[in-house]
């Protein structure tokens, strides 16, 4: 029978916290003074540059083949609108949706309305994995295109940590 081992317990003594006027000085002092300083701001840091990344990408889909994942994203959107919406309506509200994401991330206004949208639209992102099989996988790797999908797992985490900022504001 395997033992589960119990974590270690951190240590406190002075090997690992050092004295306040020792560290002053030091390049371990410095970071800790600069990560004391950014902490507060850390969430707004991670909203704006989200937002960014979104305004920046959905403006590239309004530029006809700029975006490389133009193809994918139509071929996704197609399927989960069951063919309904034409291609050259699907891009441009694609992008409409992704730079209001963007925007209320930017600027924190109408947020919770964008965080709803935001992972809306994740799900259908991720949901081209499972449309598009033979673009998203190789032989069970993920293609090009499929490690373009897979990469938002960060934006989503990104995305977690403003929502969960937001819900206890108030």
């Amino acid at each position: 029978m395997a033992r589960i081992r119990p974590l270690p317990t951190p240590r406190t003594d002075e090997t690992t916290t050092p004295s306040p006027a020792a560290s002053r000085h030091s390049p371990a002092g410095l970071f800790h003074r600069a990560a004391e300083r950014y902490r507060p701001r850390s969430l707004t840091v991670l909203r704006i540059s989200t937002g960014l990344i979104f305004l920046c990408f959905g403006s590239l889909k309004l530029i006809p083949s700029a975006s490389p994942a133009e193809h994918i994203a139509v071929q996704a959107t197609t399927k989960l609108t069951l063919g309904l919406l034409p291609p050259h309506i699907l891009l441009p509200a694609l992008a409409a949706v992704e730079i209001c994401i963007g925007i209320a991330l930017l600027t924190g206004v109408l947020l919770r309305y964008a965080l709803v949208a935001f992972y809306l639209h994740m799900a259908g992102v991720f949901a081209s994995l499972f449309l598009l099989p033979d673009a998203m996988w190789h032989h069970g790797a993920p293609t090009l295109e499929g490690q373009y999908v897979l990469k938002n797992i960060v934006l989503i985490a990104a995305c977690l940590a403003v929502t969960a900022d937001e819900l206890t504001l108030r």
